[in-house]
């Protein structure tokens, strides 16, 4: 693989992080001008990525790319979107009960350490020394900006729980998406998935009833951005870059993801999650740092098929 096109993925993957990164702000704003629930918001969001997908793949013909995806992977493509849905609408509910920052920096700080936990009991392999300490670090950092929620939001408890829930989510999202990225147009995924998310959404959303209609022209177009940029491009560009670059390389990208939230928040939302905040969000970021380094292979467990 060319290192052009590793250093193209690369720049793909942190577009779409700084991306993920204003989506919280986003839900924000639209809960300060309207009564929309998270699961409306959701569910729009889900349908204008679906529909900008559906005309984009229309346009470029490749419904063909399409239906070979449906006809390869029905069952995995479509749990992608599922969980897509899932973890989102867990991510926009624990904004709105914990704040911004914690709950950006809890979803997306555990991802990546659940996946590692995961992939070694999968791979029944001793992991490192270094490794280890990761995981540890990742946790204390986890329970140390949990510990803040109550200045940042109404409903702490919950807004964490949420947040851990939704990051449960992503870590299962990316170990069932990691497989079909490689060999699969990035168009074709993000375009099976959000539809299956988005049918999975809409009824939710009017279960959950509520207001279904945006009060303002503010408010359906900070829908529409939520759809379009923070759904249908940043999730292109992700599944574009997995096909160039390592997962290792991808983790530290995403990483733009909380700095981006975290600047927001303290520029435009005046959240303060404190020193304590602070240091816990330094520790699950170095946390989600350190697992993207290169380590040699572990030592495997004695009696463990390799």
């Amino acid at each position: 693989m060319s290192t052009h096109s590793a250093r193209l993925g690369l720049v793909q993957i942190s577009f779409a992080g700084v991306l993920w990164g204003t989506g919280g702000l986003g839900m924000k704003i639209i809960a300060d001008h309207s009564s929309l629930s998270f699961l409306t918001v959701s569910a729009y969001r889900m349908v204008v990525a679906a529909v900008v997908l559906a005309v984009t793949v229309l346009a470029r013909r490749s419904v063909a790319e399409v239906r070979d995806l449906l006809s390869r992977h029905p069952l995995r493509s479509t749990l992608v979107g599922l969980c897509t849905g899932g973890y989102q609408a867990l991510y926009f509910s624990a904004v709105l009960s914990v704040g911004l920052t914690v709950a950006t920096v809890v979803s997306l700080g555990l991802a990546p350490v659940l996946l590692a936990v995961g992939e070694a009991i999968r791979l029944r392999r001793r992991p490192l020394p270094r490794q280890t300490a990761v995981v540890l670090m990742a946790l204390i950092g986890l329970v140390m900006v949990s510990s803040t929620g109550a200045s940042a939001g109404a409903h702490p408890v919950r807004g964490v729980a949420e947040a851990v829930a939704s990051g449960t989510l992503w870590a299962l999202t990316t170990a069932i998406s990691r497989g079909i990225a490689a060999s699969t147009q990035p168009l074709a995924l993000v375009t099976v998935a959000t539809s299956a998310g988005a049918i999975m959404l809409v009824p939710l959303a009017f279960i959950g009833g509520g207001s279904f209609l945006p009060p303002t022209v503010a408010v359906a177009a900070a829908l529409s951005y939520l759809g379009v940029f923070t759904m249908a491009l940043a999730y292109g560009l992700l599944y574009a870059g997995l096909r160039s670059v390592e997962a290792s390389a991808a983790v530290i990208a995403t990483l733009l993801e909380p700095v981006t939230a975290a600047m927001a928040a303290a520029l435009l939302l005046n959240e303060d999650i404190g020193v304590r905040g602070l240091v816990g969000t330094v520790a699950i970021l170095g946390a989600v740092a350190a697992l993207g380094r290169n380590d040699p292979e572990p030592v495997a467990i004695s009696g463990a098929q390799t």
